[in-house]
């Protein structure tokens, strides 16, 4: 069979779960797009594996998880967050990133189930100064939120994986590996195990590569790789997952609640063996 056609997220908290897949070439081929792009290629086929928003799976058809890595937080994330011109429960506007999936769903649950409010909203590129212009508060998420100085900006940051723990008590996933039934073999499920556990072995190199020319971003994002991101992906993860579709279905969000399968692959499968 030809190689497997994955979809990764861009953002740098997704490096770790790449890291080193260029030596696996003859059986990889990867792409990296912004969230949404991801859900929208894996939905059309057009990728075999996707590292795609979590509330995408259950918007497409039935899937199945690679298990043990995902992108997720226990508490502050860092890279997904609400920034404001006023407390957030007073906020009437908010400007929405165009390429964030599962950052949308999670701010609609905060805010009917922990904020208790209602904004009104509005779809924007990723400019924190042109969203806080026009609205109260801008969503943000991955190196631009990151990144963004909110003190010298004026404005309050809502770390959104905070809030999912405030409210929750538990972790929050924000992407996985995630494809078709029959398509992940045993030999990918172990290539992606091993390429994530280097990447957190050596979230410096990643930082490094991420950002080649900035020694002062590459020092911050390695440590928001050691310090706010999870990439496990076992029974807390799974809890807090499920909660989370529980929550969105509730609100009307996803079409049906669904359970995440996971699978384990088989040993013939595009292996040969």
């Amino acid at each position: 069979m030809g190689r497997l056609r994955l979809g990764a997220v861009e953002y740098l908290n997704a490096r770790p779960l790449v890291y080193g897949l260029h030596r696996h070439a003859d059986r990889f081929d990867v792409r990296f797009d912004v969230p949404a792009r991801c859900a929208e290629l894996l939905h059309r086929g057009e990728v075999d594996v996707g590292l795609v928003p979590s509330i995408e799976y259950l918007r497409g058809e039935p899937y199945v998880a690679v298990p043990g890595v995902a992108i997720g937080s226990d508490g502050p994330v860092a890279s997904v967050a609400v920034f404001s011109h006023k407390p957030i429960d007073r906020i009437r506007t908010v400007a929405l990133d165009a390429s964030s999936r599962t950052s949308v769903a999670l701010f609609t649950v905060l805010c009917a189930r922990h904020f208790g409010i209602a904004p009104e909203v509005k779809v924007m590129p990723p400019e924190p100064q042109r969203m806080l212009g026009a609205c109260d508060a801008a969503l943000l998420i991955g190196d631009v939120a990151l990144l963004f100085d909110h003190e010298a900006a004026g404005v309050e940051k809502t770390d959104l994986g905070l809030a999912w723990k405030a409210y929750a008590g538990l972790p929050f996933v924000y992407a996985f590996w995630f494809g078709r039934p029959g398509v992940i073999g045993a030999g990918d499920i172990v290539a992606l195990g091993e390429a994530c556990r280097l990447g957190v072995e050596h979230a410096g190199d990643v930082a490094r590569q991420h950002f080649p020319d900035d020694t002062a971003r590459a020092a911050i994002g390695a440590r928001y790789l050691r310090d706010n991101v999870e990439f496990g992906f076992a029974e807390r993860e799974l809890a807090g997952l499920t909660r989370f579709y529980r929550d969105a279905a509730e609100l009307g969000l996803v079409p049906a609640l669904r359970e995440p399968r996971f699978t384990w692959g088989h040993p013939q499968d595009r292996d040969g063996d």
